[in-house]
């Protein structure tokens, strides 16, 4: 009796699941759906299909090697038979709100620049008390956080917590899926905390790699003064002699913090075809030469053409203030870029994909399930 009970309530679920599939796969749906709705209202993002016509595009020229991660391995100089970059557009990053009560001056991922090979996004965030960019995904890409003033306390579903203080940098590669938060320290004298982070590209072939994270300190950046009157952060790259080419990131970067006193000039060197723009946090900067010089102010960015290999900048002699920006370069991606909001795959179909995924809690976001931060715990309502 008791096995021609289980046996009918086997039948049942059987015959329930034929008749009603339509219904489980229209609910599935639905949620897609409903998530889809929620990341809209919650994430600003939108779907990208490469660039628009509006768009600035990224430069087709291909880089030096054939190797998918190039980074020259002699030191770049400027010559007299150096070829200087055109700039190709400056703008300025209006500010805007972002994440919990965060504010952000977005220079690139947005219809000034999009799509800018491998570079998908750059904020020059500020974050008071109270705000921060609690528990939220990623898939497809890798983050670079540099903090200018204060600190960032960051924990992800994987058990990974730590805080990165003023001058201090995180890598983090989001590959297959992550989920973490990244929260404000909160000051005694309730100053916000100041950093820009850069969205960079995964290759297609690494889009599913492990989630990674690398903090590098800055005790541990070299720093070089070309002269008395320019001094150069090596982040990453090369710049006066100083050799500082790290694998921090899987696509290569390069990045130098450039403070210049009035009447200084720069010649930097950059690897040819890479795709390199400059974004300005304090003072005004002359950058270009000849008649095609352009005066980059703060907040403005300042994108050069993939053509040539060095960048030249300088401070007028009459200037007020010092001028600091970050010149940033990375190794254009052949490959198409389909974005929705932190979810960066290559067809629509992996984008789909990935709400499915981050939804149901599969295929690399198995972590998130029931999962929150501490440090989220800590928003101001």
């Amino acid at each position: 009796m008791r096995f021609l009970s289980l046996s009918i309530s086997i039948l049942v679920v059987a015959v329930s699941i034929i008749v009603y599939r339509d219904q489980v796969v229209d609910l599935a749906a639905t949620s897609i759906t409903r998530i889809t709705k929620q990341l809209n209202d919650i994430l600003t993002g939108t779907t990208v299909l490469n660039s628009s016509a509006g768009d600035v595009q990224s430069s087709t020229t291909k880089a030096k090697s054939d190797s998918p991660f190039y980074n020259p391995s002699e030191q770049l100089a400027a010559t007299k038979m150096s070829v200087p970059r055109a700039i190709r557009k400056v703008f300025l990053a209006v500010e805007q709100a972002e994440g919990a009560g965060a504010r952000v001056r977005r220079s690139i991922g947005t219809p000034q620049l999009r799509n800018f090979s491998p570079f998908l996004m750059l904020d020059h965030f500020s974050i008071k008390p109270g705000a921060g960019f609690p528990d939220h995904p990623h898939r497809g890409q890798e983050t670079i956080t540099y903090l200018l003033t204060g600190g960032v306390d960051h924990e992800d579903f994987a058990g990974n917590a730590g805080t990165i203080e003023a001058g201090d940098l995180q890598f983090m590669t989001a590959g297959r899926g992550i989920m973490h938060a990244e929260m404000p320290r909160q000051n005694p004298d309730g100053s916000a905390n100041v950093g820009l982070q850069l969205w960079v590209d995964l290759p297609a072939n690494l889009k599913k790699c492990e989630p990674r994270y690398r903090d590098l300190r800055a005790k541990e950046i070299p720093q070089v003064d070309i002269d008395d009157k320019v001094h150069v952060k090596v982040i990453s790259g090369q710049s006066g002699g100083v050799d500082s080419v790290k694998d921090l990131a899987y696509t290569p970067v390069w990045i130098l913090d450039v403070d210049i006193k009035p009447g200084g000039k720069l010649a930097q060197p950059l690897p040819e075809g890479w795709n390199a723009f400059s974004y300005q946090l304090e003072g005004s900067a002359v950058f270009g030469s000849g008649d095609a010089k352009r005066t980059v102010e703060q907040y403005h960015n300042c994108v050069f053409e993939a053509d040539g290999d060095v960048v030249n900048v300088e401070v007028p002699e009459n200037a007020t203030s010092n001028a600091r920006f970050v010149l940033i370069a990375g190794q254009i991606l052949d490959q198409k870029v389909v974005q929705y909001g932190p979810f960066v795959l290559n067809s629509p179909e992996e984008v789909r994909q990935a709400l499915f995924d981050y939804q149901f809690q599969t295929n690399g976001f198995e972590r998130a399930k029931d999962w929150a931060s501490e440090i989220g715990k800590s928003m101001v309502h």
